[in-house]
């Protein structure tokens, strides 16, 4: 192979590298422990949540799926469970399932995480009907893009974002539901998932790709 052939193929292998998906699906974890590769943490008050894996006959793949069990109260309690790598331009998506809350039954995705309180996230709310986009800074939440539109307890749903640059669009169900840009976080963070308050919520296949 030609010198500049051979550079040319490193170049697009490691692109391809750079490309390559990331896709925790549960499988291989132990239910009723947490998930090896993550790292739990709360932003706001109250209990800091309880993150086990658990075997369930609709997992959308498998037969393991990643829960937030701990149904504490407080209002403006955010458990968090995350992980890498870091990334900036991405797509992320999960699938999560409202299984039970009384104040709320919220499911999110958070991204370019700084830390427990610094990140985006994106959530569906099976009791308000709606999904938002917030910005987490210094641990206060503020939503600044939302849509409304129907979010069913029980039922596995594909909450979805892609950002580039400044740009976020915001996926639920696999139709574009948010279109907006935000200079709030602008390095490469770390990605996870997110509850609210009593929500007790079931998430599988957490997929973030490089863009």
């Amino acid at each position: 192979m030609k010198r500049t052939a051979l550079v040319a193929f490193v170049a697009a292998a490691a692109f391809a590298q750079e490309k390559q998906m990331t896709t925790f699906n549960f499988d291989s974890d132990t239910a009723g422990e947490p998930p090896k590769g993550f790292d739990f943490a709360l932003t706001g008050k109250g209990k800091p949540g309880k993150w086990v894996v658990q075997a369930v006959g609709d997992a959308p793949s498998g037969k393991n799926v990643l829960a937030q069990i701990d149904g504490d109260t407080t209002d403006y309690r955010f458990p968090i469970a995350y992980t890498g790598p870091e990334l900036k331009d991405l797509r992320l998506s999960v699938k999560c399932k409202p299984i039970a809350g009384k104040g709320d039954q919220g499911c999110g995705i958070i991204w370019r995480l700084k830390d427990k309180d610094n990140y985006y996230i994106t959530r569906a709310n099976a009791l308000e009907d709606n999904v938002h986009l917030y910005h987490v800074v210094k641990g206060r939440r503020d939503r600044f893009a939302g849509w409304n539109g129907k979010v069913a307890s029980g039922v596995w749903h594909e909450l979805a974002i892609r950002m580039i640059g400044n740009h976020i669009e915001v996926f639920f169900g696999g139709k574009q539901v948010i279109d907006q840009n935000d200079d709030t976080f602008k390095d490469a963070g770390k990605f996870g998932v997110w509850t609210k308050a009593d929500s007790i919520i079931q998430f599988d296949d957490l997929t973030a790709t490089p863009e």
